[in-house]
């Protein structure tokens, strides 16, 4: 810098600079860090590594560097540095799973549980395509009823009786899909908020209960013991939960028989797709577990509820759905979580921080009584007050037993191998070592902004090559 331009010894450049610090203060926050990025040197490389990381709204940055190394010679084939970087720092994907959360992760985590229910349907990464053949169901378990509640549609009648409470046992009224009544209790004094935070905490060792009964069942069915069961056949499947608008979690899954040795043995001829629909509504009818104890409630066994749904899936088409349909409609639930229900996805710390919740007053009495029954020492193991954001559901999105399909780290693994043979062409065995260290998270405000363009743009093209894809097709069908 000359001596000209230098503020610390020019008084003019001195003023000028000051002058322009002055107006940088009189803009917004947004504004002012739009002008540090427009400033920045290595701008257009930062704005790589947002379109890299497909607009990621929360991504991680990273330092480090990365050698791949010929396996016989030791030459160095390619060397990666965030040295050179902006900031001396690489972004990467949250890979967050919630719509709410992060857009772009959240469609890339869709796709990939597509095809990882996909291809326990129909076979492809690792699974033989012979589970075309395998029983398979489609089936749908709910939560049982804590009080009647608002619903789509034609509402309960309206009744003259009221409850003891003076609330009135009906409604009487239509109600559309997005009347913010549905799923809020008709009488909140007469609903089971403790059983239904109970359910919800309780709700993975249900499915558990339900999938040991499966085997018990089809031993009974089969004729064999409860012990001999599991050497003739295998139950595979793969669930995600759902929150309904009551604020309560069921079930979608699929469950497929194979034979003792996974999929690639088939099952015994005894074991139908009607054996297996039948033992699937009788195994979830027998699922009931004793509530915790504890002197808040009444106690009880918690169970399934009488809505349960089980489609067969027949001759690799699906029969009433297709196997995509099937895994696109698993795979849309894995993008959504208790925001469905009109609660929030974030940790509570407090119970003033419920009483200032944007809520409706169900979901504020659900997390309220998930946060008083936390409090209780017979009921710490349930961790509710953690998860009371959640309505006390504390597991898995999707979960899957080991033999159904692929897994979610092998299909990321085959994305980056693939990524990574588009650049390297090497014919030899690779080595590759690497040091990375966490740096820091988020975006900037304009950050935020810029980011969720660059998404933007990238789900519009998206959408354009869908269009062009279906016309291409549809020229072709008319050749």
């Amino acid at each position: 810098m000359t001596a000209g331009t230098n503020p610390y010894t020019d008084p003019a450049a001195r003023r000028a600079f000051l002058d322009r610090e002055a107006r940088l203060r009189q803009l917004p926050p947004v504004e002012r860090d739009f002008v540090r990025i427009g400033e920045l040197p290595d701008l257009n490389r930062w704005l790589e590594q947002i379109r890299a990381t497909g607009g990621c709204a929360e991504p991680v940055y990273l330092s480090g560097h990365t050698t791949t190394l010929d396996a016989e010679t030791g030459e160095v084939l390619r060397h990666f540095t965030t040295a050179t970087e902006p900031g001396g720092r690489l972004a990467v994907r949250c890979r967050n799973r919630r719509a709410s959360r992060c857009a772009p992760c959240s469609r890339e985590h869709s796709g990939d549980t597509f095809h990882l229910v996909r291809s326990g349907l129909i076979g492809g990464k690792g699974v033989p395509e012979a589970v075309r053949t395998h029983p398979r169901l489609f089936v749908t378990l709910t939560a049982p009823s804590f009080g009647p509640v608002h619903r789509a549609g034609a509402c309960h009648p309206a009744r003259r009786r009221r409850c003891e409470y003076g609330g009135r046992h009906g409604c009487g009224r239509t109600h559309p899909d997005a009347d913010p009544l549905v799923g809020q209790p008709l009488c909140a004094d007469c609903y089971d908020y403790p059983g239904h935070i109970l359910w919800n905490a309780m709700a993975p060792v249900l499915w558990k209960a339900f999938r040991d009964n499966l085997h018990h069942h089809l031993a009974a069915r089969a004729g064999v013991g409860r012990s001999e069961i599991r050497t003739l056949v295998r139950v595979s499947a793969a669930k995600v939960a759902e929150y309904q608008k009551r604020g309560a979690v069921h079930f979608h899954a699929v469950v497929r028989l194979d034979g003792p040795d996974g999929p690639t043995a088939p099952p015994p001829a005894w074991a139908t797709g009607e054996l297996l629909l039948g033992t699937v509504r009788s195994a979830a009818a027998a699922v009931a577990l004793p509530c915790p104890d504890s002197a808040a409630y009444c106690g009880g066994r918690l169970g399934f509820g009488t809505q349960l749904d089980a489609h067969r899936l027949t001759n690799g088409d699906g029969g009433r759905i297709t196997d995509d349909a099937v895994a696109a409609y698993v795979a849309k639930y894995t993008s959504k979580s208790v925001e469905a229900a009109g609660a929030v996805d974030r940790r509570i710390d407090s119970l003033a921080e419920i009483q200032a919740l944007w809520v409706s007053p169900h979901v504020r009495a659900l997390i309220a009584t998930a946060w008083r029954l936390g409090g209780m020492p017979e009921l710490q193991h349930l961790r509710l007050r953690a998860w009371a954001h959640m309505l006390g559901f504390r597991g898995h999105c999707l979960t899957k037993t080991r033999a159904y399909s692929t897994t979610y780290g092998e299909l990321r693994a085959a994305r980056a191998e693939h990524a990574q043979g588009l650049y390297s062409g090497w014919d030899s065995e690779t080595v590759t070592e690497g040091a990375w260290r966490f740096v820091g998270a988020r975006h900037s405000p304009a950050e935020v902004l810029i980011a969720a363009g660059i998404a933007e743009d990238l789900a519009t093209n998206r959408e354009i090559a869908r269009e062009e894809a279906k016309v291409a097709d549809r020229d072709r069908g008319r050749a």
